[in-house]
Order: C-alpha cells, then sequence, then structure tokens
C-alpha cells in the first residue's frame, strides 16, 4: 500500500447493499469488516434497484467522480457488483459484454483499479442464462486482466445458499447468503488487489 488515502466505489444493483439481509451489512459490509487498511479507507456503495449493465454504464462516471480524490494523492478504486438484471431486461450476451468491456475500458483510461463480483445464482429458471452471463463477464475481464470473483458456479448447488433462498421467498439471499458471497471475494484475489496481506481465517 501506498501512503495515499484508500477510497473505494461500489456501484452495482441493490445486491452490493445488503436487501434482505437482517444484519443489513450485505457482502460489501462483511468484506469492510474483514479488511484491515494500514489507514481509514473511504467506501460508497452506490445502488440502483434493477440496474442492467446499460444504466450502469450510463451513470457510473458521474456518480463516482465527486467521490474520488486527486490521484497524487489518493488511491482511488472501483468495484463493479453485477446482478442479474441484464437477464430480466432481456439484454443479449453480447450486448451485456460489451457495456462490461466499455466500464473497464472508461475505468482503466482513467487509471482507476478495478475488481468485479460477478452475479450470484437467482430463480432456477434463469440459471442457464445466469451461468452463460458470469462466464461472459468472466471473459471480458480476465482479458483485461481485472480481478472477477464468480459468485454464481460455487453457490449455484450450494445448499446453504438455496436453503437461503427458500427461507427469504425471494431472489435475495439473507444473512448467510450474503456471508457466502463476501467470503468468495474475500478468497478471490481481494487483498492482493488491494496490495494488503491476506488475512487469516
Amino acid at each position: 500500500m501506498t501512503d495515499r488515502e484508500v477510497r473505494i466505489c461500489v456501484v452495482g444493483d441493490e445486491l452490493s447493499v445488503g436487501v434482505g439481509d437482517g444484519r443489513a451489512l450485505g457482502w460489501t459490509g462483511r468484506v469492510l469488516a474483514r479488511t484491515r487498511f494500514d489507514r481509514p479507507a473511504m467506501t460508497f456503495t452506490l445502488a440502483v434497484p434493477g440496474e442492467t449493465t446499460s444504466t450502469l454504464g450510463a451513470r457510473w462516471e458521474a456518480e463516482t467522480e465527486p467521490r474520488f480524490g486527486p490521484e497524487q494523492t489518493h488511491d482511488n478504486r472501483l468495484v463493479v457488483a453485477l446482478g442479474r438484471h441484464d437477464v430480466d431486461s432481456g439484454l443479449s450476451v453480447a450486448r451485456s459484454r460489451l457495456n462490461l468491456a466499455n466500464i473497464l475500458d472508461v475505468a482503466d483510461n482513467r487509471r482507476l483499479s478495478t475488481f468485479v463480483v460477478g452475479p450470484p445464482p437467482g430463480r432456477p429458471e434463469d440459471g442457464g442464462r445466469i451461468a452463460e452471463l458470469s462466464a461472459a463477464f468472466q471473459d471480458v475481464a480476465s482479458r483485461r486482466r481485472v480481478p472477477y470473483v464468480d459468485t454464481y458456479t460455487p453457490l449455484a448447488q450450494h445448499e446453504q445458499w438455496l436453503a437461503d433462498l427458500a427461507t427469504t421467498g425471494s431472489t435475495y439471499p439473507g444473512q448467510a447468503g450474503y456471508g457466502l458471497m463476501a467470503w468468495l471475494v474475500l478468497h478471490t484475489g481481494w487483498h492482493a488487489w488491494l496490495g494488503l496481506p491476506h488475512e487469516t481465517e
């Protein structure tokens, strides 16, 4: 880490703010609670319910710009938290890929270090499409050497995740589900991305 102040903007849909979590932490709160910065960091979660990658691509710059600081004195970082609404809205996988590619390319041009979290499982009937979407997102990120967390594959058949969705009666997880998402983020390059030592369990 440098001596610059860390500022992290998380952009995504309602899953990024933990809708359905009785502790109101979501995966972002849990991840940050387990992250030990050298100095206090500022984190801003900028969520829009029902957001697709198209609407995310149209707004993220304007919303993050006033929250980031000058590059000379601040370590500005972007977390792209992708949801499942591209499936609901009928966007093609090709369009979703292009939307994410544009976000990552603009972030790179702005010298923003970026971390991408993919969509988790939702309704069983959407499983195949979410899996395809997640794989496409992972390919886009990999081609740009941006860290990507696949939350779909490990959770699609995970008993605790499925039980959590059944308990909430919606596509939103509860405390256990968000805990699983946080675990995946913490163990898929989060600390390395921030230049921090990995905290042992």
